[in-house]
């Protein structure tokens, strides 16, 4: 995915300036700032929920900036949105299967999702707003792990998450990248967590980026200037 000069808005209020970024296949990318400088905006506006005021996004060679979100779910975009967004109502199992019919797949859950996630399988009965917080985060990726997306937008994964969990969703991210075949947008305030699994990154400040590069290129300074609180 390429996003080219991207500003959005919510109503007369303007959140995203020119937002420049490039999301290569099979790469992780981490978005990283401090609270409110928009980078939930920014998965809203690739995702289709927000409309941005100009700018283009393009995706596999097309421009897809006013498609609807259903039309990028099924073109391959997935996203995992903060506060997960489960059917507390539904099981696991129940929740996993809506993934599929939202990708209009008829087949069936792949037993590969309960490798990525073995605490689910002995708890794929249970409703899903009987789970623990860190449960609901795992099902929630799995959801959309099922669609076989091509892209994936993570939207702060470890947030109140148990240190156990964590983990878990760290080697799941980490088994997905060295498959090689699905891109990842990483939005994270872990900081560390982020740099583990990201192979570049970018910060942002008062809705516009002010650094990216090789996660290699981020200096303590920078992190000092740009992350800390």
């Amino acid at each position: 995915m390429v996003i080219s000069n991207i500003t959005s808005s919510y109503g007369e209020t303007v959140i995203l300036r020119e937002i420049n970024m490039d999301i290569p296949e099979g790469r992780v990318i981490a978005l990283m700032g401090r609270n409110g400088v928009g980078k939930t905006t920014l998965l809203k506006t690739l995702m289709g929920l927000i409309r941005p005021l100009k700018g283009k996004v393009e995706y596999e060679g097309s421009d897809i900036t006013h498609w609807k979100p259903e039309a990028r779910s099924l073109a391959g975009v997935g996203y995992v949105p903060q506060g997960r967004e489960i059917f507390p109502y539904l099981t696991v199992r129940e929740n996993l299967a809506v993934g599929l019919e939202a990708r209009r797949k008829k087949a069936s859950i792949p037993d590969g999702i309960f490798d990525l996630f073995p605490g689910l399988k002995d708890i794929q009965h249970r409703r899903g707003g009987d789970l623990s917080g860190g449960q609901q985060q795992q099902l929630a990726i799995a959801r959309i792990l099922v669609t076989e997306p091509k892209l994936l937008l993570l939207d702060e994964p470890t947030e109140g998450i148990q240190p156990s969990i964590v983990f878990e969703i760290e080697n799941t991210i980490r088994f997905i990248k060295e498959q090689g075949s699905l891109s990842i947008l990483l939005v994270e305030q872990y900081v560390e967590f982020a740099l583990r699994l990201a192979d570049f990154c970018y910060i942002m400040e008062k809705g516009a980026i002010a650094f990216h590069g090789d996660v290699k290129e981020l200096t303590k300074d920078d992190i000092k200037n740009h992350l800390a609180i």
